[in-house]
């Protein structure tokens, strides 16, 4: 029985087995069908993974910024950070210092965020 994950095989491992108890669930309706000994297992099996992302992979908390927003947002409407520029009727630089977080973003920039590229206004006061 595996009490702590130590290395990537291991974490392979645990998630394999987390998702034969999760197949075998959504297979037959739910995860009442598993048996009780099965959900113990699972939980600590996901437990064992949780800490193991949260310690060595810290795949979270997400770092969400300005610069992560906008890019996601120009590579879904597959625009270059020139076209965005041009939209947003400023210059490529300024764009560039604001990415990189070497000058914040103004409201008329995150006016633009919101109104030219959809993205909502709540989002963007949470990040700056």
């Amino acid at each position: 029985m595996i009490t702590k994950i130590r290395n990537e095989v291991q974490y392979k491992l645990v998630n394999e087995l987390i998702e034969k108890y999760l197949q075998k669930a959504t297979h037959r309706g739910g995860f009442h069908v598993l048996t009780k000994e099965e959900n113990e297992e699972l939980n600590r099996l996901s437990l064992l993974a949780e800490n193991y992302e949260d310690e060595v992979l810290k795949i979270f908390p997400l770092k969400v910024n300005i610069n992560s927003v906008i890019q996601e947002k120009i590579a879904e409407l597959e625009m270059s950070q020139n076209k965005l520029a041009e939209l947003f009727e400023i210059s490529s630089s300024k764009l560039s210092k604001i990415l990189t977080g070497k000058r914040p973003p103004d409201i008329q920039f995150l006016k633009n965020v919101h109104e030219k590229l959809g993205v909502d206004g709540n989002v963007l006061l949470e990040l700056v």
